[in-house]
């Protein structure tokens, strides 16, 4: 066996052989999630820092079981709705039963609740790829396209929402700032689609600058630039059929109003009923605020921005975080069930797919 030279290692695998670069990985990959994860419960605590707890418990013990039922039923819904719109946008490559894609999905939301490193649209491409001999880079474009749609989408609803003026009035212009971001949202989306689109023949070819800068970066991750680039411009595909091209659409609208429904059935199940648009102001608000501690790296935005379009809807506490609990622990148990089912049925451990989904060569 030859010796490797020093001299063509690459940064990368250099860095993983110095016990310092691993405990600066380490830390830069762990420490933000863990204060960011102390700062949620921080907030959630001063949310509800005058929760009567015994009012709280007694009424978990009353909360009617098949309004529950219901809820467990159309978070798998939602779900299946957007491996069904998945299906849509992945049909000119190759038709992929619904069941599979909706699958996929859940693992990868499952991959990132068990590694919260923001890994669920590798592992379900990964998955994916692997089960339909797709190349990964192929699917995970589609997985960005669904995602910038879903954007979109969201961004529709949340100027719907601001134009209903039926937003909770508090000091400041609330229904302002959801049209606002709202808007931004979907010039932001909107501008995505659009360039991915347009600049999908110009990334395929070897002369532009970012093509160069793009292979360059590609080999700092021991990559093959040029085939990464034609897998992930073999996705951007949009299908020919126009019945599919509205299936997108319907899929990601309905996808939005079954998520809407939600807090219908978790509110039945503990006697509160709101306004229609209330539970649509309830998922545009929390959206938002999931967006906005993503980027922040503090977990756990969907429940913190529940709590605060609770509070302002004047939802008691102690029944909000009732509802709150059953959405998220029902949406965690259902997620991560069925997610590691699929990986455990494809003959593979969340490790494995963790480390085999941030490989990008392809």
């Amino acid at each position: 066996m030859t010796q490797e030279d020093p001299a063509t290692v690459l940064p990368s695998s250099r860095k993983s052989r110095s016990p310092k670069g691993a405990v600066r990985r380490l830390l830069s990959r762990w420490l933000p999630p863990l204060l960011g994860g102390i700062v949620a419960l921080a907030l959630v605590f001063w949310l509800y820092r005058d929760l009567d707890f015994k009012r709280f418990v007694s009424g978990l013990g009353e909360a009617r079981i098949g309004w529950i039922a219901v809820l467990t039923a159309t978070i798998l819904l939602e779900q299946l709705v957007n491996g069904w719109k998945w299906r849509q946008i992945l049909h000119d490559v190759k038709p992929v039963r619904t069941l599979r894609l909706t699958g996929a999905l859940l693992a990868g939301y499952g991959a990132n609740i068990l590694v919260p490193l923001g890994i669920s649209p590798l592992v379900r491409s990964w998955l994916i790829a692997r089960m339909e001999g797709l190349k990964m880079g192929t699917v995970l474009t589609t997985t960005i396209i669904a995602r910038f749609i879903d954007g979109v989408i969201f961004a529709l609803f949340a100027g719907l929402v601001a134009m209903a003026g039926r937003v909770p009035q508090i000091a400041g212009n609330l229904e302002l700032g959801l049209a606002v971001a709202g808007a931004l949202n979907f010039a932001l989306f909107g501008a995505a689609l659009w360039a991915m689109y347009r600049f999908r023949t110009l990334f395929a070819h070897e002369g532009p600058l970012i093509c160069r800068l793009f292979d360059w970066v590609a080999t700092w991750f021991r990559a093959n630039g040029a085939a990464l680039r034609g897998s992930l411009c073999a996705g951007v595909v949009w299908p020919r059929s126009r019945w599919h091209r509205a299936g997108i659409l319907v899929g990601a609208v309905a996808a939005k109003l079954v998520a809407a429904t939600h807090y219908i059935w978790a509110g039945l199940a503990v006697g509160v009923v709101l306004a229609p648009f209330d539970y649509l102001f309830l998922m545009v608000f929390a959206g938002f605020s999931l967006v906005l501690t993503r980027f922040v790296r503090v977990p756990g935005g969907f429940v913190i921005g529940s709590a605060l379009a609770f509070e302002l809807l004047g939802v008691p506490e102690e029944q909000a975080l009732q509802m709150i609990l059953f959405n998220w622990m029902l949406s965690i148990i259902i997620v991560v069930g069925v997610g590691l089912l699929v990986l455990w049925q494809s003959g593979i451990d969340i490790r494995r797919a963790q480390m085999e989904a941030t490989d990008v060569r392809v």
